[in-house]
Order: C-alpha cells, then structure tokens, then sequence
C-alpha cells in the first residue's frame, strides 16, 4: 500500500496554564478574563480529541528539574547489567521490570505483530498500590505492589515526578468536563482510588550501525488502555501515530512539552466521538544509525470498580456496552504482557487492520 503523510496532519499545541493559575480573591472583569481563557482552552481540547486524540500541552507546571531528575533515574537504571535488572521483575503484575521482547502491545488490540516479534523495549513500571486507600477495601491483585530497585536516588526522583504527572492527569480530566458540557467533577467518580502507573521506557537496542530488514518494532500498534496518558519523550524520531487518513505519522515534541492521549475508556464515553488514537514506536535511524530513546508515560486509567458508561449525548447507533474497569484492563494486560489476545478490542483492530491492508489474525 503506497502512502505518504498528510501535510495537514498536526497535533495540536494547548497552553493548559489558565486551569493551574488559581483565581484568588479578584474581582468581577478578572474572573471574568480567567473563565474565558478556561473556555477557550477546553475548546482547543476538544478540537483535539476529536480531530486527533492527541495533543501537545505547555504551562503544565512541572519544573524542569524534576524532568531531569526523571531522566538521569531511567538512565541510572537502565545502564545497569542486564542481570541486575531481571532481579525486579514481578512475574504477573504490572510493576518491576520488563526485559527486550518479553511484551508484545499489538495483543492488546488482539493484533498479532506483523513480524510475529515481541516489542524491542524495556520498560520499569511503578503505581499507585491498593493500601495507597486505606479506607477502601481493594486488592493488590489489582493494583499490584511497587518493587523499588537499589539504584541511589531512584525512588525519590521517580515519586517526586509521579506526584506531578498525577497533578497533570486530574487538571486534564477537569478540561475534558468542561469540554464534554459536564459537571465538573464528572470524572472523580471514575477516578478517585485511579489505578495510575508510571511506565519508564527504554528502547534498548545498543546505539551504532544496522542494518534493518523492515520488521524490527520498538513498540507495536496499539491504544492506551484508560482515560488520559501524559507522556514525557526525548526529542528522538520514533513515536508516530496513526491519523484519520490511515497513515502512521512522525510525531515529536515541542521544547518543554508533554504529550497527551486519550485511553479506550474515554473513547468509549463519548463512543468515539473522541479518539484513542492508535500509537507505536519504530526504531529512530539517523544516517543508517540506532539512536537511542526514552519515554515515560502517566497512565490515568481509573477506579478498579467503576463502570464506564457512554454519555448519552454522544451515544451512536451501534454504542459500547457499559464496561467495568477491572475487566477491561485485565483484558488488555493479558494481550501485551502475558500474549493472550484480546478478542474484545473490535473496534481498534480494525483501525489497524485498515491502515496496514493486512488480514491478521
């Protein structure tokens, strides 16, 4: 299939600081500028989710040195031996390490890998766990139980972003009901005990001269699992996203920008009218060279018990059927981590059937 990218392709930039800049006490015409501006951003927000499912957010407040604390502690990690970093890796939960080619994300969708190859990245996941809400009876069986590795300074660095890219999340559900016409703690029933992981990546290929044979997939196809991600990246080539015209397109982003998409569940609440934008990440070969990549991404992907239900504004002929959380997450791990595919994502796999013009299976 011969494509080429859209020119009109673009993911939208969204200064979200009007959401973070608290009013204080002020009077008539500046609250009355600060809700314009408010207005004015879930508009562009919205735009965004239903024209892309992807946007690029400024003034989201985390400072500098905190994101650069992050990255020195995913490369004090991730420069370790391989046999030091298989000590934190949790057999059937979603924390602690994960080797090269042990996950592969297209099962997710319950699309086998063109290549029938596991993803080439290597991840270290962290989260919230169950007894982070002791007034809640919940099970780490679905929350899971932080593995910390013996790298100094580790933890502290990776908590001190976590409770910031946590911030980011809520300030963007708080966006998304001001631009879906809700109420504005429409989403903190779906979200107040959220399952929220922190996935540190790597893309662990050894940096030099190859020679690829067009199959090598640093992460394969797939959609974010729950209501909002927000991602940080290096500046590096790779990550591309699939557009309304079928074509996989290069993204990468601004200075100083997070990256932000939309997960199933809140596709499934607006029954597509927003988008979970299909997302994988291809090897970045500069001038017939690997260079290396890294990304973290803030799942915010809501409460284990909850159940999702579409707006019955937005609701279509042929709507989702109402889905607890549990269930949906399950479904999609057992694709990506444990190889099972998932027979439930209908709707994604076609999309990505569509752009390859390929009958998988």
């Amino acid at each position: 299939m011969n494509q080429s990218p859209s020119d009109a392709f673009v993911v939208p930039a969204v200064d979200i600081g009007p959401y973070l800049r608290a009013g204080g006490d002020i009077g008539p015409d500046v609250r009355a500028g600060e809700d314009a501006e408010r207005a004015r951003v879930a508009r562009e927000i919205d735009e965004a989710c239903s024209r892309v499912g992807f946007v690029q957010i400024l003034g989201h407040g985390i400072p500098d040195p905190v994101v650069d604390g992050l990255a020195d502690a995913l490369d004090d990690f991730f420069g370790l031996p391989m046999d030091d970093k298989q000590q934190y890796r949790v057999v059937g939960a979603n924390r602690g390490y994960s080797p090269p080619k042990s996950e592969s994300l297209s099962l997710s969708l319950g699309v086998e890998s063109a290549s029938r190859m596991n993803d080439f990245f290597e991840a270290y996941n962290v989260g919230v766990e169950a007894r982070s809400f002791p007034h809640l009876d919940l099970s780490e069986d679905d929350y899971g139980l932080n593995v910390w590795p013996e790298v100094p300074g580790f933890e502290d660095r990776v908590q001190t972003y976590f409770t910031e890219a946590s911030r980011v999340a809520r300030t963007l559900t708080r966006i998304f009901a001001d631009a879906l016409g809700q109420a504005p703690d429409y989403f903190e029933r779906l979200t107040d005990h959220s399952i929220d992981v922190l996935r540190m990546n790597n893309y662990a290929l050894p940096e030099g001269t190859v020679d690829l044979d067009g199959d090598l997939t640093g992460m394969g196809e797939h959609t974010d699992f729950g209501i909002v991600t927000v991602l940080w990246a290096d500046r590096v080539a790779g990550l591309q996203v699939l557009g309304s015209d079928g074509i996989w397109h290069d993204v990468e982003p601004l200075p100083g920008a997070l990256l932000v998409n939309l997960g199933d569940l809140t596709a499934r609440i607006t029954d597509d009218r927003w988008m979970s934008t299909l997302r994988r990440v291809m090897p970045s070969i500069v001038d017939g060279r690997i260079r290396r990549r890294r990304s973290v991404a803030f799942f915010h992907d809501g409460n284990v018990d909850a159940v999702v239900f579409i707006l019955p504004e937005y609701a279509g002929p042929e709507p989702y059927e109402p889905i607890l959380i549990r269930d949906h997450v399950k479904a999609k791990l057992a694709g990506s981590r444990h190889g099972k595919a998932n027979t439930a994502a209908v709707r994604e796999a076609a999309r990505v059937l569509a752009a390859t013009g390929e009958n998988r299976a």
